[in-house]
């Protein structure tokens, strides 16, 4: 499955909507880098997209998928990858040797993205600064000396490799329409989720 993600990871600039009043800076991103460790930084904005407020972490032991959509920061926050969610019940992939949950299949693609960045850069609104689960907007600082340095959102390289859905709101409208191009690249190379029938016609 290692394999499966690193080939498939491309750049993605793009932020929610209503954080993306500027693109995220890549060289920034890559310049929180520390040796031995995977750095973690979370920014918090205001309702104008200013930053007002910026935490920031370091493990040696990176950091642990909770679920299909959240990682672990510490004891007491977790960082929820919000507007996705994954496939109910039962699913099957040949190509990825997978039989199992829905969510199991989900939370091991996300514990993948989350062995290989040196720098996990997220953003959030302010307003979910003191909350034990935040939602959020991540991206991963991947460098593989002489094959590969990018700067990738977790929530599109998941929709793109099947592992996750977009959520939908009440009125059938996506969560995040955002990233409805990045979901179709799943659907259309039956990637994932959407290689077995049953996720297709949920």
């Amino acid at each position: 499955m290692k394999r499966t993600i690193i080939a498939t990871l491309a750049s993605c600039a793009m932020a929610t909507p209503a954080l993306s009043v500027e693109d995220i800076n890549k060289d920034y991103i890559k310049s929180l880098a520390a040796p031995g460790k995977t750095v973690l930084v979370v920014e918090y904005y205001d309702g104008s997209g200013k930053v007002v407020d910026r935490k920031g972490y370091a493990s040696e032991a990176g950091y642990k998928a909770a679920s299909p959509t959240d990682f672990r920061v510490d004891e007491k926050t977790t960082l929820h990858l919000f507007g996705l969610e994954p496939c109910q019940g039962e699913m099957v992939n040949r190509k990825d040797d997978f039989a199992g949950t829905c969510a199991a299949y989900a939370q091991d693609q996300l514990q993948i993205m989350l062995k290989g960045p040196k720098v996990i850069f997220c953003r959030a609104f302010v307003s979910e600064q003191s909350a034990p689960k935040q939602n959020a907007t991540c991206y991963g600082y991947y460098n593989y000396p002489g094959s590969l340095d990018t700067v990738d959102m977790f929530e599109e390289q998941l929709l793109s490799l099947g592992a996750l859905r977009l959520a939908k709101n009440p009125d059938g409208s996506f969560v995040r329409p955002d990233l409805a191009k990045a979901e179709e690249i799943g659907k259309a190379g039956s990637y994932g989720m959407w290689a077995d029938p049953r996720a297709k016609s949920q």
